[in-house]
């Protein structure tokens, strides 16, 4: 929603899709926020579901961290490399499992 709206320079309605859009699949930017977020928002990066997951397991794997899908969006940029960060940048992300299903992440930790 926000990629589509930065790109079309203005706000857009999409069909949010894919296991994070429960947290993160609004369908349209708020009125309020849009302006701030092409203020100050350089750009957004995109991850794949099958990133996610695998970014769920490696915190699962490598810190004993449970995190639900929408909250694994910003490690999986990174795992991926589909963000790089740039040289003595301080990157830090924020991760969350407050609404994690049990059985959706015992299904991604068993693969």
């Amino acid at each position: 929603m926000l990629h589509a709206s930065l790109a079309a320079g203005k706000r857009v309605t999409v069909t949010p899709s894919g296991i994070a859009a429960d947290s993160l699949g609004a369908s349209f930017a708020g009125e309020l926020m849009f302006p701030l977020a092409q203020k100050f928002i350089e750009r957004v990066t995109l991850v794949a579901d099958e990133e996610i997951r695998i970014a769920q397991r490696w915190l699962w794997d490598h810190a004993r961290i449970i995190t639900e899908p929408g909250g694994a969006t910003a490690f999986a940029a990174l795992l991926s490399g589909a963000y790089r960060p740039q040289k003595d940048e301080r990157v830090c992300v924020v991760l969350c499992g407050s609404n994690t299903d049990p059985l959706t992440f015992s299904k991604v930790i068993s693969t």
